[in-house]
């Protein structure tokens, strides 16, 4: 049996005797060290480990859903239903953050951050899904064309661990808008405001079978969704690797996907740049959710003549980070597990290797609960543009600074990944400001903010391995419905 304690989870994932003899399936541990030092891990949630039939069943369900009461309701009646799960959402921020700190280990700050963006989306989405239309076509005489956009069907929604609450809100609910019916695979490691949510939607009045939630493995319950000729449109967020084999199993079955993977997303600072206002991002931006984001800005480009001044600034923020449990609601958590803290070590372990240097590093409290996967936020400078931690993605709270001398630098070291998700430009020039903008090789563009994905109605998502096809906005609302064109002949 294997185990995992990420603050306060422990998960196994072995077979044992149940259900027609191979039940599944994972638990969920409430950690508490006592004053003798003894230590309780009270189970306080079980929930399954989906396969292929687990899979196959939630297609079949959310088939007949589409042929039955969800199919046949209309746009605002969908739009009323999601407006309806998102107040019962707000109704619920507190245990929903609550759920996500025990999960993923995310301060509970972060956590009700979460479950308002969440709310938010399903908001949107329920004002946007009667707003939706096509539009005529000047052709021959005699002839009207127009057109109108259908759901695709069945869509397959593979989320990840470090925003459970968000992606589902921005994939399946864009989806639902819609008119299609979703089966959703949560992360193994993030399960729990994801069951919580389909409760919630249940309770709202969403008819059954409308969203199916299927946990498991991603070699097994992700690899049955992606490849079930059932599915019409999948929705993928996570690694590039993973992306590549749900692409690969989606080509098989030629149906269009949506992919948001990795990315090494740029803050760019120039001399110009009110840096009062900048820090706070510089920051912020790198080490939320312990720096656990596609969008994370974990390269800080600044021009030589203030790069002393912002590594400085920045080193002092650093300092004064606070790092501890979800429940005690600091700056910084724990990494998700025991693998992803190994993975933040090796790189820590390059750096000091190839002689890049510590430029401020928080403090690791003498108090963390020991076997907690804690990673000290860490920024390091002066950095290359092609040392492997300014080109890889880390995915901690790690951020590198790169100094550059104007323009053309800039974009030759941003544009330099195999990425392009989101970059940040600071300067007061509204020329530079544009002609960054334009040539920056990405997804999002932010000017003097960095909004790490940004609200829910700007549309996201990358180049290159971050991914195509976007979410959030309308144009998520086009990417989960099919355009249809119609010509009739009436003379």
């Amino acid at each position: 049996m294997t185990h995992r304690l990420i603050e306060g989870r422990l998960a196994y994932t072995s077979r044992k005797p149940g259900i027609e003899g191979t039940s599944r399936g994972f638990e969920t541990f409430m950690f508490t060290r006592h004053g003798d030092g003894k230590v309780t891990l009270p189970v306080i949630l079980s929930y399954a480990r989906g396969n292929a039939e687990d899979v196959d069943a939630a297609v079949q369900a959310a088939q007949a859903a589409r042929a039955g009461e969800w199919g046949r309701l209309t746009a605002a009646e969908r739009g009323r239903l999601l407006m309806a799960m998102g107040r019962a959402v707000l109704e619920r921020v507190d245990e929903l953050a609550r759920l996500e700190a025990l999960d993923v280990g995310k301060p509970l700050k972060q956590g009700r951050a979460d479950a308002v963006a969440l709310a938010r989306y399903l908001e949107f989405y329920g004002g946007a899904a009667d707003k939706v239309s096509g539009e005529t076509i000047p052709y021959l005489n005699g002839y009207t064309a127009l057109t109108w956009r259908e759901p695709h069907g069945v869509t397959g929604h593979v989320v990840p661990w470090n925003y459970p609450m968000q992606i589902i809100g921005r994939s399946v609910g864009a989806a639902l808008a819609m008119g299609n019916a979703c089966v959703l695979k949560p992360a193994e490691e993030a399960c729990l405001t994801a069951l919580a949510f389909g409760h919630i939607a249940l309770e709202a009045g969403l008819p059954a079978g409308a969203l199916n939630i299927v946990p498991g493995l991603g070699e097994e319950a992700g690899a049955a969704l992606s490849s079930h000729r059932g599915v019409a449109h999948l929705s993928f967020t996570g690694s590039v690797a993973v992306g590549q084999l749900i692409q690969t199993a989606a080509a098989q079955n030629t149906i269009p996907v949506t992919l948001e993977l990795g990315g090494k997303s740029p803050q760019i600072v120039f001399a110009d740049a009110d840096l009062d206002a900048a820090l706070p991002f510089l920051v912020n931006a790198g080490i939320q959710n312990c720096g656990q984001t596609c969008s994370a800005a974990s390269r800080i480009l600044v021009e030589r003549p203030v790069f002393d001044e912002v590594q400085r600034r920045m080193a002092e923020r650093y300092a004064a980070l606070r790092v501890g449990p979800a429940m005690d609601d600091l700056d910084v958590g724990p990494v998700i597990s025991a693998r992803q803290r190994e993975i933040v070590q090796g790189f820590l372990a390059i750096a000091r290797d190839t002689g890049l240097q510590v430029a401020a590093q928080a403090t690791l409290p003498a108090s963390l609960p020991a076997g907690g996967c804690y990673v000290p936020p860490t920024l390091l400078a002066p950095a290359t543009a092609d040392h492997r931690l300014a080109q890889e993605e880390i995915f901690g709270p790690v951020q590198v600074m790169i100094p550059f001398d104007g323009e053309a630098e800039a974009l030759a070291i941003a544009n330099g990944t195999h990425y392009g998700l989101v970059a940040g430009v600071w300067t007061r020039d509204g020329g530079r400001q544009l002609r960054m903008a334009r040539k920056l090789h990405c997804g999002q563009v932010f000017i003097n903010n960095y909004g790490a994905g940004g609200g829910i109605e700007l549309p996201f998502g990358g180049v290159k391995h971050s991914g195509h096809g976007r979410e959030k906005g309308f144009e998520a609302l086009y990417g989960f419905s099919s355009l249809k064109t119609v010509a009739i002949k009436h003379d």
